[in-house]
């Protein structure tokens, strides 16, 4: 029953991250273009292996169509990732899929910290989605969650977490929509918004370094993980719903909440195996 447990929170933050990422991918975008259009890095390799110059290449009429078109194939193979995640227990050769589209997530992964200035906290802070793929393929492999996977999945955690802490209490450039999502839900002025997102950072903090104590300790940090990975997650729809225009909200922030569901289901697996590990043994008397 705990092993369909475990490989249940693992199909599920799999599931929910491909879907997530395909949603975002075949309906609306991805900051490829940072990458692929930057002179700096591209123009040597385009110009050495295409028949196109630079200028050609950037200018080109047909250019954002094409782009934009291996965006949306980029999407539909997220959601055939999506789909396969409930089937690779039954059929391992899937396995490969999984590392193609945690590959095709790290590569996501990079995009995004070139598009943030190389803050290296932005990678890290993707460690729980691109890492829940392997994850399963690695369960998948042993039959079950053991204690090694149970290690580097708290090491997915931390760096998630801390990664995230680091964003929260201003290290680096505080995202403007952090705050007004806490102003539009906790219904506080900028101010007490700021406050709140510092506590939350340092507690991000805690859980990164706590998950790593004792069970007594560890269980009730996991819990939280697990609660703050939800209400992080669903933050995004709740502070940006409007009645006035409610699909047009659904539509453009349920997807974010979806790929950052492994924020929760992971420590939720954690949780479980962490009272698990540690219950009672009743012996039975002769």
């Amino acid at each position: 029953m705990a092993e369909k447990r475990d490989f249940l929170m693992l199909e599920l933050s799999t599931f929910c991250v491909f879907a997530g990422r395909a949603w975002q991918h075949i309906f609306w975008d991805a900051p490829y273009r940072e990458l692929f259009w930057d002179a700096k890095w591209m123009q040597g390799m385009i110009e050495s292996l295409t028949p196109f110059t630079w200028e050609e290449y950037v200018t080109h009429p047909m250019g954002d169509i094409w782009f934009q078109r291996a965006i949306m194939a980029i999407g539909v193979f997220y959601a055939i990732c999506a789909i396969s995640a409930f089937f690779v227990k039954k059929y391992p050769m899937l396995k490969w899929l999984m590392w193609a589209g945690a590959a095709s997530l790290v590569f996501l992964a990079f995009v995004y910290l070139k598009d943030h200035f190389f803050h290296v906290g932005q990678f890290f802070e993707y460690t729980l989605q691109f890492s829940s793929p392997i994850f399963l393929t690695a369960a998948v492999a042993t039959r079950k969650v053991n204690k090694k996977q149970v290690f580097w999945m708290k090491i997915a955690l931390a760096l998630t977490f801390a990664c995230h802490a680091l964003y929260a209490i201003g290290y680096y450039p505080r995202p403007g929509y952090y705050t007004e999502m806490t102003m539009n839900i906790l219904g506080i002025e900028n101010s007490a918004a700021v406050r709140f997102l510092l506590v939350a950072g340092a507690l991000d903090f805690v859980v990164a370094v706590g998950i790593f104590s004792p069970q007594k300790f560890s269980k009730w940090i996991l819990l939280y993980a697990v609660f703050w990975g939800f209400a992080t997650s669903v933050a995004r729809i709740v502070g940006n719903f409007y009645w006035d225009f409610p699909l047009d909200s659904l539509n453009q922030w349920v997807y974010q909440a979806v790929f950052r569901f492994p924020h929760f289901f992971i420590p939720l697996l954690l949780f479980y195996k962490t009272i698990k590990r540690h219950s009672p043994t009743v012996v039975a008397a002769n």
